[in-house]
């Protein structure tokens, strides 16, 4: 069974004027390209490219924060707050606008397609060469081109770089794009539901996605948790003893339902056999990618398990 086929391929149709695309299709997809673009917030040749720049290394947030802010220009730290959503306000003012202070944006979106360069060389070796990965770059970048980014900041900021010549730079670059994108859509699907930046974490909790701890990196005080926890159980989302109730699994399927509809544009675009070369191209990649042991086995977007 090839990497693509192990991810879970079940949805409903997404119609509209458009051809159809599954949902379960969107959503693969995002399964199969979120790892690929990760990789440049754990592999070690990130870590010491960041480095270079003057970047603390020994967690990986100052790095993180300067890598997917830098395509923003030197934004400030309330800027950054309202486009990543989830992070504390006071979390990102630690590292931003100070990041801007060790590199400017410029140096650090360079550093950045080195430390991908170097990430995927070691993860693929000779595998950077062959024609699969060149025609997955091709077909990911046209799905990226074809990605709609009004009201998405992040998405617009990366859709707005330059395009590298390499095919294997290229798919991350792409696979970035499309991933913001989503990121984008999900935060506006996030607000339709009415849930705040830290609601919105305690919410996705509740439902088994991930152990709240996994969550403390965001920064929210366990004061600002139980007071998340308790509006929630007000609007009868969650029971007292903080877990979902049938009400806040509704909620939350209705959140990724929506984000995958407001995924879908560049799927639909693409075409539905386009799309599906694509998974299967990506498979291998993804299946590296995931037991490498780069990613953590346990993350906050409950993808990337074999």
């Amino acid at each position: 069974m090839s990497g693509s086929e192990r991810i879970e391929t079940q949805g409903r149709e997404i119609g509209g004027p458009e051809p159809e695309m599954s949902v379960a299709r969107v959503r693969q997809m995002w399964h199969l390209l979120e790892p690929l673009h990760a990789v440049l917030y754990y592999a070690p040749e990130a870590f010491d490219e960041a480095a270079k720049l003057g970047f603390a290394v020994e967690e990986r947030w100052p790095s993180y924060f300067a890598w997917r802010a830098a395509p923003l220009g030197a934004a400030g730290a309330e800027r950054v707050t309202s486009a990543f959503y989830s992070f504390s306000p006071r979390t990102v003012a630690e590292h931003v606008p100070a990041a801007w202070a060790v590199a400017g944006p410029e140096r650090i979106l360079q550093s950045r397609l080195r430390a991908v360069d170097r990430a995927y060389r070691a993860l693929f070796g000779a595998r950077l060469d062959g024609p699969e990965l060149a025609e997955a770059a091709e077909l990911a970048r046209a799905a990226a081109e074809s990605a709609d980014t009004a009201g998405r900041p992040l998405a617009a900021a990366n859709a707005a770089l330059p395009w590298p010549e390499s095919p294997h730079l290229i798919l991350w670059q792409a696979a970035t794009i499309l991933r913001e994108q989503r990121g984008d859509g999900h935060l506006a699907a996030l607000l339709t539901a009415g849930l705040d930046p830290v609601e919105s974490l305690v919410s996705f909790a509740a439902i088994g996605a991930a152990p709240t701890e996994r969550f403390e990196s965001r920064g929210w005080s366990s004061t600002e948790w139980a007071s998340a926890r308790e509006r929630l159980v007000t609007r009868g989302l969650l029971d007292p003893s903080g877990a979902a109730t049938d009400e806040g699994h509704r909620l939350r399927a209705e959140v990724e339902q929506r984000t995958d509809v407001l995924a879908a544009v560049p799927w639909r675009t693409l075409g539905e056999d386009r799309t599906a070369r694509l998974a299967d191209l990506l498979g291998d990649f993804w299946l590296t990618t995931i037991t490498s042991g780069l990613l953590p086995s346990e993350n906050t977007l409950g993808i990337g398990k074999v």
